[in-house]
């Protein structure tokens, strides 16, 4: 009961999902780090609706442009996430170019203005995104169970990789960081781990995509980690939001890759 509970807040924080909201959920979610990764098996699914539809359309005679799809796929993957996680990356990115200590890098982060780092990180992310996109788009014509299974793993992925910076990372003030940080330690990356393993297999026979993707988000993790503390004193909303964002398009981009090589 606890599980579904812990999904159910998983998915009304991590998506636009209507599965409603309660303390319970929400107090279950906080406190069980592998709900996030679960999660990702539901929103992936629904991500990568826009590639079961040129699947789909070629059979009907119709030729939907791969940069139609590209286009889709990325305004659909924000109606189905929501963009507060988007704003992590904007704020990390006015952070990152910041003169001064971690206070003042803080400072920045709370500030709810745009700069021109916030910008770029921004720009680069949405680019990012939308050329994964268009190698999906190009994948899925010939390999469409491939595809679907590599949108699905890189969001379990990414997820992952934030679940884990939760389990591993120390917030760097009162927060939304905190409300789930100090919930968890080291000790519940095993759930985590468990959760997000079946990514692996998301390409079967072919194991190189799957592994692939998990290590991806393990490297963006590692980096983030590394970044938090040296830079900020610790993890925040912002990094653990920004942490899936770039996750997910890195594991994507990786993936394709891994999956020409099999």
């Amino acid at each position: 009961m606890n599980a579904l509970a812990a999904l159910r807040g998983a998915l009304g924080f991590l998506s636009r999902v209507p599965v409603g909201h309660s303390d319970a959920s929400w107090e279950a979610f906080r406190r069980t780090p592998a709900a996030i990764p679960g999660a990702g098996y539901p929103i992936g699914a629904l991500l990568a609706l826009p590639l079961a539809a040129i699947a789909v359309a070629p059979a009907r005679g119709a030729a939907i442009p791969t940069e139609t799809v590209a286009v889709a796929f990325v305004a659909w993957l924000y109606a189905v996430t929501g963009i507060t996680h988007l704003d992590g990356v904007a704020d990390l990115g006015d952070a990152a170019v910041v003169h001064g200590d971690a206070d003042r890098r803080r400072e920045v982060l709370k500030d709810s203005s745009l700069g021109v780092g916030g910008a770029l990180a921004l720009g680069l992310l949405v680019l990012g995104l939308a050329a994964a996109a268009l190698l999906l788009a190009d994948l899925v014509r010939f390999a469409p169970v491939a595809a679907v299974g590599l949108v699905v793993g890189a969001e379990v992925a990414a997820k992952a990789a934030t679940a884990t910076a939760v389990c591993l990372g120390d917030a760097a003030h009162e927060g939304l960081g905190s409300a789930l940080t100090a919930e968890s330690g080291p000790r519940s990356l095993i759930g985590v781990g468990v959760v997000a393993a079946p990514v692996a297999l998301v390409d079967w026979p072919a194991l190189l995509p799957g592994v692939a993707v998990l290590a991806a988000a393990g490297v963006v993790t590692a980096a983030a980690l590394w970044w938090a503390r040296s830079r900020l004193g610790g993890v925040s909303g912002d990094v653990l939001g920004a942490t899936s964002e770039i996750a997910r398009v890195v594991g994507v981009h990786v993936g394709v890759i891994a999956w020409t090589l099999s």
